[in-house]
């Protein structure tokens, strides 16, 4: 049936949308409104694309939605996911403008019937990591080489006949302290706790502390779970082992201890090397300090090669005659440098006694010349203005003196 057109009037008042628009506004709405949900429903059109990302429908008896697992949150699940499986999803609604649709965003996926018990789990982890037990600087670092080392578990259990077998078969000697309680059901959390505390009062305390059970469903490890075993843990001076259940099975226990182990098998393991490591480790040092040895006495024996090559060492003379004939070399450099020097000099000094004797005063006498000097104060006499009538003067010849009284003084006229 074919759409009426709106009258030209309900044009004009009406607000027309584009497609993206309103999708923009229904995506807006669904999202603020549904940003964290549980949704209830079974798989089906389960997709593994090689993205790694899944893709799925949630059904009901009446409605069905779509959902998709990003790929880092669906290698971090614990459940396989497989057509028909009732689960719990949690996540965010959606909307997929390009196809205008909407889907669930699942952030974490478990099977319906432990709701509950997964809800408790993550209450209590949840406040209990807001004090920081289960932070990393708090974990304390296991000993080397322990020689005891106590068991918290069920005697008669399989967990324990797997841990005795192992550590016995890599390590005979260590001593092992069992402490027996119940791991599951009505008080078992209880019984843990206390006995996790009565081992650090002990007069000769163990090195480590291992808390171990074998696997089962999370209705038979929840004890681990309780608020009392985990605190018993964390306040524990003794590093504690968790080793609970199998692989898949992760406790509180596990997240509060101070190294978790896979199994209890696995926990006998990281607590001490097998004999045969050792011995091989042992063999491996052996080696290495023979090989260094020897590349040790080689170097040296090449050291020593190349100190008796040497010219020093081969003719320990031969340096010393060296230097003997360098001093007689120079010694006779000295000598003749020493008589060039003293010929030199001597020469030099004839030639300054023949400048002196030439400007020597006796030898202008000799040639005629006179010098003539008060008699009083001995002082020569250049001009005639210097002397008065009557003075006694001295007179020096080239050879003799005449002494002499002044007659008369007439001064050079300008």
């Amino acid at each position: 049936m074919p759409t009426s057109p709106l009258p030209s009037s309900d044009k004009a008042s009406a607000t027309v949308l584009t497609v993206a628009e309103l999708t923009s506004q229904i995506k807006e709405v669904l999202e603020g409104t549904f940003p964290k949900i549980w949704v209830a429903g079974e798989i089906t059109d389960l997709a593994r694309p090689r993205s790694g990302h899944v893709y799925l429908t949630l059904k009901d008896e009446t409605s069905q939605i779509r959902a998709v697992v990003w790929k880092n949150t669906a290698a971090n699940l614990a459940v396989k996911l497989e057509d028909g499986l009732e689960v719990i999803a949690q996540g965010d609604v959606e909307v997929y403008a390009p196809r205008g649709s909407y889907q669930l965003i699942i952030r974490q996926l478990e099977p319906q019937g432990l709701g509950a018990l997964q809800l408790a789990f993550r209450k209590l982890y949840a406040r209990l990591s807001t004090e920081g037990l289960f932070e990393a600087e708090h974990k304390q670092k296991l000993p080397a080489w322990p020689t005891r080392v106590a068991v918290v578990t069920s005697p008669t259990g399989a967990a324990i006949r797997d841990f005795l077998e192992v550590l016995r078969r890599r390590w005979p000697g260590v001593e092992i302290l069992v402490v027996p309680t119940r791991v599951q059901g009505q008080g078992a959390a209880d019984e843990i706790a206390q006995a996790i505390t009565s081992v650090s009062t002990l007069a000769s305390p163990p090195d480590i502390l291992v808390v171990c059970r074998g696997g089962g469903s999370m209705e038979d490890l929840w004890c681990f779970n309780e608020e009392a075993v985990v605190r018993a843990i964390f306040a524990s001076p003794i590093p504690v082992i968790s080793a609970v259940g199998h692989e898949i099975d992760v406790t509180l226990s596990d997240l509060v201890a101070d190294v978790r182990a896979l199994t209890p098998s696995e926990a006998a393991e990281i607590i001490l090397p097998s004999v045969e490591q050792v011995q091989q480790q042992l063999q491996q040092l052996r080696l290495r300090m023979v090989s260094q040895l020897q590349r040790q006495v080689a170097l040296q024996r090449s050291n020593l090669d190349g100190l008796a090559n040497r010219r020093v060492l081969r003719q320990p003379l031969q340096q010393i005659h060296d230097l003997a004939r360098q001093l007689d070399e120079l010694e006779n450099r000295t000598s003749r440098a020493w008589l060039h020097f003293r010929t030199s000099a001597e020469e030099g000094l004839r030639v300054v006694e023949g400048k002196l004797e030439s400007l020597s005063p006796l030898q202008v006498l000799g040639r005629g010349f006179s010098l003539t000097m008060r008699t009083r104060d001995g002082q020569l006499v250049r001009t005639a203005d210097m002397l008065e009538a009557g003075e006694q003067i001295s007179t020096r010849l080239a050879h003799g003196e005449i002494t002499s009284r002044i007659e008369k003084v007439e001064p050079e006229n300008n």
